[in-house]
This record gives structure tokens, C-alpha cells and sequence, in this order.
């Protein structure tokens, strides 16, 4: 943490002082003069934490243990239970919005963790949506913090942006630069590490990478079942191309035609969890526009993240006199597709992806969908469908990756961390391959397999099950 140790200290005497009693206009007075905060900087007007949900918080202690930034960084204000004093004491302004109070906000994964284990119910996923909103109107970041969050929510939404951005990276992975420049490790050396932890997730690019060549309607193979809706995603349709094609293809395999609007962009999923609310709102009502008249009985999504932020549209978009009821029937169709094909039943053959002996597969599950859309028991169900499949869980299953959307490259440090407690903890099962539904994961679960040296590959559920329906073995496991 690069706030000063003043700083700390007046966050430790807020705390344990709202945590007991009123702060005393002396202490608050005297911490104001030393430290030289505005205490007139705090949340705006415009939906700040709601009091009611702070309320609800009766500090137990129960969400320390499985935060995963507390158990990085191991302090009080990174924890959920921390930063809800935190947002309570801006609120009642006691607290100065600061940039030092901002990293304790920053330092979140969002992972939803404490969400699933507080017994008192408390909506925080609610809380740091809106406090992240305030923190991204109302707190002063330096400069090149600013300019890097402006790069990001400037070319990452964009698929068509990103591809330009993209397009040299190519070029500088195919004349092999990218193993020279990571094997020397100068890249940690010269660059910044917002940039350097960017270059040390880029995925191997492909040439399908910077196309769509998805048809409007791809129809259904045998009798139709269902008319859906596919999103494409914006990072999952360039970086992992081969997924989206794998679940078209495994869609269409169980008579469902699908429905690939071209008008469609980003789902709003990166806006969102940064407090990016204007972008996200945006984004969120074109998403809408595109699917508006397509008659599809689901909109389907292969990313846990997305999934998570298009079923929320409903509160993204309450305010929204135009566009408030229509997000919430479209939030209504909103189906990952693990947990739609779980429902209504796979009825394609499947084939085993290995005959020599049962393939070991262990899932790896992404925050967003165990926390935030509570699906776990779905993508296991057709996983242990395809024959000859055997799986195996790892220790601290619930465990964040540190992928979390960008987090692990606005704060590579407790990202890498988590990724490398993550891959020792999936490596530790003896699994030949490991199952991963989440872009995000899939790409830092990836990264840190190579620096721990391990060649466990890893393949997203559709990939394993479009394999298994067309007959093909894997050429690894």
C-alpha cells in the first residue's frame, strides 16, 4: 500500500473509533489538521452506498477468510467488513474520499466471496458497484493512473479498437519476440508494471482473432429446439476465439439455432466492475438494442463475468425511464450456457476425448459465476457426461484467481499472488487438464502455469464438449 503511514493511522483511529463510539470533533479536527485532508470530499448525490445495506453489516468477521485481498495484502481496511467502515465514514463524513481511502476501494477483486459467506446477507457486490462509481467521479488519481485507466476503457470495450491495438502484437508474436522478450525478462525492467503485467497476459493471437464471421442465424443441426441469442464478448471474441466457435457449434449440435447479432459490442461487464457507470449504462442499452426483436427464447453467454453484469441490467439500468423495463425482461433471458445446456439436456452423442485411460479434469470456478450467479453443479454435470471422464476438485476451490476483469493489471502484485496460490492449488490435484469457463481465468490461469513451468492445458467446458460430440481426441492429456 503506497498510502502514507499518517494516512494508515487515521484509518485505524476511524475505524476502531466508529467501531466503538463517535469520532470526537477534536480527534476528527486534529487528524484533519495533520494530515491537511478536505473532509468536504466525499460521494456525490448520485446513488452513493446505500445506508441501508451498510446497516446490514453487523461486523462478524466471517468474509476476512475468504477474501482474497486480505489474505494478500492482510489488512483490516482491504477486507469487505474494512471497506464498509470505510464507505460508512465517507458517507457520514468522517472520512475524506482521498486517494489513499481510494486504493482500499481499488485493492477489491469484486470476487463476491464475503457475498457468499455472510450470514447476515449483505449485498457488498451492491456496495462497491456504487462506492467504485463515486470513486471514479469524486477522488483525484495521479496522472499516469488516470491514463492508464483511460487506455483501458478507451480499447478494451471495443473489439474492433482492440484489434488495431492488437494487430502489431501479432506480428511481434510471430517473429518470436514475445519468448525472447519474456525469457529475458527485460520487459519487467524497462516498462511500467500496469504495462508490463498487460504484456504478461496477452494471450498466443490467431488470425480469427480479427474477424467475425459469424453468420446472423446459424441453424439448428436435426429438429429445433430453441431459437437463442449468442454474445460474442469483446476481450473473449479476440483473445479466445475458438470458445465462441465451440459453443455455436456445440449449441447447434443440440438443436438449438442460434441467433449472432453483428450490431453488438460489449456487454458492459469491464465498465461495470470499474465504476465506469456511464460506459457501462451505455454499453448495457445497445446490448439491448441488438437483441430487441429477435425472438429468442435465451440469450446465451459463455463468459462468467459477462454472465454476471447481463443478468444485473435490471439494476444497471433502474433509473432509466426508456430502458428500465426492458432490461429487465432482457436480464429474465440471460442464460450461461453451462447452465442452460445443464437445463434442458444435452442430446448430441458424445464421444471420449481419450480412449487409453479416463482423462482427469479438474474445474476451475470463476468468481462470477460460483458467487455471483451461483452456478457450480451445472458445468460438473456436463463435464462427467463425456465418457471416460474422471473429475477431481482442488483445495480452496472458491479461491480468487486474480484475473478479476483488469485487476491483475491495475494491481499485478496481489493479482499475481492469487494466481500463483490459484495454479498450485489445480497443479496439486494430478488433473492431465483443467476446465476453465471465464476468459479471465482462462488467460491468467495460463500465464502462471508457464511460470510455474507446468504444461497442464487449459480448455474452456464447450471446447471439451465440441470435441467429445465430434469424435475427436485431444492430442494432449
Amino acid at each position: 500500500m503506497n498510502c502514507p503511514f499518517i494516512d494508515h493511522q487515521l484509518l485505524i483511529l476511524t475505524i476502531q473509533t466508529m467501531q466503538t463510539s463517535e469520532m470526537s470533533s477534536e480527534q476528527l479536527s486534529e487528524a484533519s489538521q495533520i494530515n491537511g485532508f478536505d473532509f468536504t470530499k466525499t460521494f456525490d448525490s448520485q446513488n452513493p452506498p446505500d445506508a441501508t445495506l451498510i446497516d446490514a453489516c453487523v461486523h462478524c468477521g466471517f468474509c476476512l477468510s475468504t477474501c482474497p485481498s486480505y489474505r494478500v495484502i492482510g489488512k483490516e481496511t482491504d477486507s469487505p467488513r474494512g471497506r464498509i467502515y470505510l464507505m460508512d465514514g465517507v458517507n457520514e463524513g468522517k472520512i475524506p474520499l482521498s486517494g489513499a481511502i481510494a486504493q482500499h476501494f481499488d485493492s477489491c477483486l469484486g470476487c463476491l466471496a464475503c457475498v457468499t459467506t455472510c450470514p447476515s446477507g449483505v449485498q457488498y457486490d451492491k456496495l462497491i458497484a456504487a462506492t467504485r462509481a463515486q470513486v471514479e467521479r469524486n477522488s483525484d488519481r495521479p496522472l499516469p493512473e488516470k491514463l492508464l485507466r483511460k487506455l483501458i476503457f478507451s480499447i478494451f470495450p471495443y473489439p474492433n479498437r482492440m484489434r488495431v491495438l492488437l494487430a502489431p502484437l501479432l506480428i511481434y508474436q510471430r517473429l518470436g519476440l514475445q519468448k525472447i522478450m519474456r525469457s529475458s525478462g527485460i520487459l519487467q525492467k524497462i516498462l511500467p508494471k500496469p504495462l508490463a503485467a498487460m504484456e504478461s497476459v496477452l494471450p498466443e493471437l490467431s488470425t480469427e482473432a480479427f474477424q467475425d464471421l459469424y453468420p446472423e442465424v446459424v441453424p439448428a443441426q436435426g429438429t429445433k429446439r430453441y431459437r437463442v441469442g449468442m454474445i460474442l464478448g469483446c476481450v473473449q471474441r479476440v483473445f479466445l476465439p475458438a470458445v465462441n466457435a465451440a459453443t455455436v457449434r456445440v449449441l447447434t449440435a443440440n438443436g438449438c439455432e442460434v441467433v449472432i447479432p453483428k450490431s453488438q459490442g460489449c456487454c458492459a461487464a469491464l465498465s461495470q466492475h470499474q465504476g465506469q457507470e456511464e460506459q457501462a449504462k451505455e454499453l448495457a442499452r445497445a446490448t439491448i438494442d441488438s437483441f430487441a426483436n429477435t425472438d429468442v427464447d435465451a440469450v446465451i453467454i459463455n463468459a462468467s463475468g459477462c454472465g454476471h453484469t447481463l443478468k444485473e441490467y435490471g439494476h444497471i439500468l433502474q433509473d432509466d425511464p426508456v430502458y428500465a423495463a426492458k432490461a429487465k425482461e432482457f436480464a429474465k433471458k440471460v442464460k450461461d450456457v453451462q447452465e442452460f445446456l445443464a437445463d434442458v439436456g444435452l442430446t448430441a452423442k458424445l464421444f471420449p476425448l481419450q480412449e487409453a485411460s479416463p482423462l482427469t479434469i479438474v474445474y476451475q470456478d470463476a468468481c462470477h459465476m460460483l458467487h455471483g450467479q451461483k452456478i457450480s453443479v451445472q458445468p460438473r454435470q456436463l463435464l462427467k457426461q463425456i465418457p471416460n471422464v474422471q473429475l477431481r476438485e482442488p483445495l480452496d476451490a472458491a479461491l480468487c484467481c486474480g484475473s478479476a476483469g483488469v485487476y491483475n493489471i491495475l494491481q499485478p502484485e496481489v493479482g499475481d499472488e492469487l494466481g500463483k496460490q490459484k495454479v498450485e492449488n489445480l497443479v496439486d490435484t494430478g488433473a492431465s487438464l483443467i476446465a476453465s469457463a471465464n476468459v479471465g481465468c482462462t488467460i491468467q490461469i495460463r500465464k502462471h502455469l508457464e511460470l510455474q513451468g507446468q504444461k497442464v492445458p487449459v480448455m474452456h467446458p464447450m471446447e471439451l464438449l465440441d470435441y467429445s460430440i465430434r469424435g475427436e481426441q485431444l492430442r494432449h492429456g
